[in-house]
């Protein structure tokens, strides 16, 4: 049967920008498992499934239903061992928990900061008032007073990305010669930036930058078939 995976869409269905649902799009290209992918608005999950997830991605696999990306991950490993391993073992699959805990702890939040106005223009008009209630209500400010404060944000956000630029001084991937979940998860995070933000704050010469070309260029450039809104 066909793998089907549930992901987050803007007014465009074509506009998929979840980092939490790149990961998922990415551990599937890395098993080399045939999927459809199902872009959802925020406010179809609760109606997909029979609810089983507040949450994307979701993924349905001959009748398993499996939520959130790590838990997706670990079930495709576990599921399709004789495919490329996502973690080359118990220490991959602890440095991926080591890397989503610093990802959505310090890279979730300042992205979150810097674009969180500019997401809510993307949205369908259905999904904004949930959006901005929920975004408002976590981050503690409105969105026009988050988007007053993105220069800032943006400003501060290289220095961020240190532990990451020092890696990918010695090695190609956070995985070593070849990319790991661990990579997909930070990769997740600057491919949401990417496809919603006017803001891109990288120079181009830098090395984390030249790390995210060579994701974006995996699995037959994936990762750019969604256009780059600053671009």
């Amino acid at each position: 049967m066909t793998i089907t995976l549930y992901t987050l869409r803007g007014a465009d269905p074509a506009c998929t920008f979840s980092p939490h649902c790149w990961k998922a799009v990415m551990a599937l290209k890395h098993k080399g498992l045939d999927f459809e992918e199902r872009p959802l608005r925020f406010t179809d999950i609760a109606r997909t499934e029979g609810g089983f997830s507040k949450t994307v991605p979701m993924l349905r696999d001959d009748g398993h239903l499996v939520s959130d990306s790590f838990a997706i991950a670990e079930y495709l490993e576990e599921t399709y061992p004789e495919h490329p391993s996502l973690f080359g073992g118990d220490g991959g699959r602890a440095l991926s928990r080591f890397v989503e805990a610093w990802s959505q702890s310090v890279i979730h939040p300042a992205i979150s900061r810097i674009a969180v106005h500019e997401i809510w223009e993307l949205l369908d008009p259905e999904d904004q008032p949930y959006f901005r209630e929920s975004r408002e209500t976590r981050l503690g400010n409105t969105l026009e007073g988050m988007a007053a404060n993105s220069p800032a944000e943006v400003a501060a956000f290289d220095a961020r990305l240190e532990p990451l630029r020092a890696l990918v001084k010695r090695q190609p991937f956070l995985g070593g010669e070849e990319p790991l979940f661990a990579d997909y998860i930070v990769f997740g995070a600057l491919q949401w930036l990417r496809i919603v933000s006017t803001r891109w704050p990288l120079a181009p010469e830098d090395g984390v930058t030249a790390w995210f070309e060579r994701c974006l260029d995996l699995f037959e450039e994936t990762g750019r078939k969604v256009r780059a809104r600053a671009g």
